[in-house]
């Protein structure tokens, strides 16, 4: 086993072992909890270490990366999440290798991703990014939370799309506590109307037992298991 090997099953086994501690306080089950290891600018091979180590979940940030790591991995077992920042230009080519969606937040991504969802002939499980920034702040991303609503009833109506959830990111330097209870209120007021979309894509490396104790049920952790990131190309 090479170094690279030994380190990323070193921190892979201290990442779940931080999970199922969290859940232990929370009073969870550690399997309500799905870990997506985001590999935004590490190298595919990585990602095929990890695949070797059980991980079957992965995140990506960028299409162009994203769609070329799926392409050279693609006999291997995983399910692709894209949970960067979206452009409606993009939206149908993302759908086209993506298994879930975790970053829509306005309307006119709904008709790219269910045009591309529908042209793969599968289904794509989407989520609705929620903004936990205060209003005004600078570089929020994410729909207003009053926004919500009407935007999961468009996922859910869409051709080829599956409302799955809410998504959110803590605020810099905020409470991440207080952002993902904000979140998880969210999140119920969705699934009143849509009691499937029981998904919320919640925490990374540095809040991931914040997110966990407020019901968070997929993770979304880069540094914690690959390291540093190494320089964007």
């Amino acid at each position: 086993m090479s170094e690279r090997e030994d380190d990323l099953e070193r921190r892979l086994g201290e990442v779940r072992e931080r999970i199922a501690s969290a859940c232990r306080s929370a009073g969870r089950d550690p399997d309500e909890v799905t870990l997506v290891v985001v590999t935004k600018f590490f190298p595919a091979s990585d990602v095929r270490v990890l695949a070797d180590l059980g991980v079957r979940d992965v995140g990506e940030n960028r299409h162009q990366e994203a769609a070329a790591k799926a392409e050279e991995l693609v006999g291997l077992p995983l399910r692709w999440h894209f949970i960067g920042g979206l452009q409606s230009n993009k939206a149908a080519a993302v759908a086209t290798y993506a298994d879930a969606v975790h970053s829509l937040d306005r309307a006119k991504l709904v008709t790219g991703l269910s045009r591309g969802a529908t042209e793969r002939g599968r289904d794509l499980d989407v989520l609705v990014q929620v903004s936990l920034d205060p209003p005004g702040a600078d570089g929020r991303s994410g729909a207003d939370p009053d926004q919500v609503g009407e935007l999961a009833a468009r996922v859910a109506e869409a051709e080829g799309l599956v409302l799955r959830g809410v998504m959110g990111v803590a605020p810099l330097g905020g409470d991440a506590g207080e952002a993902f209870a904000r979140l998880a209120e969210v999140a119920a007021d969705v699934r009143r109307d849509h009691p499937g979309a029981s998904w919320i894509s919640a925490g990374m490396s540095g809040d991931l037992d914040e997110a966990i104790a407020r019901g968070a049920t997929h993770l979304r952790v880069g540094s914690a298991v690959l390291g540093p990131r190494p320089e964007s190309k």
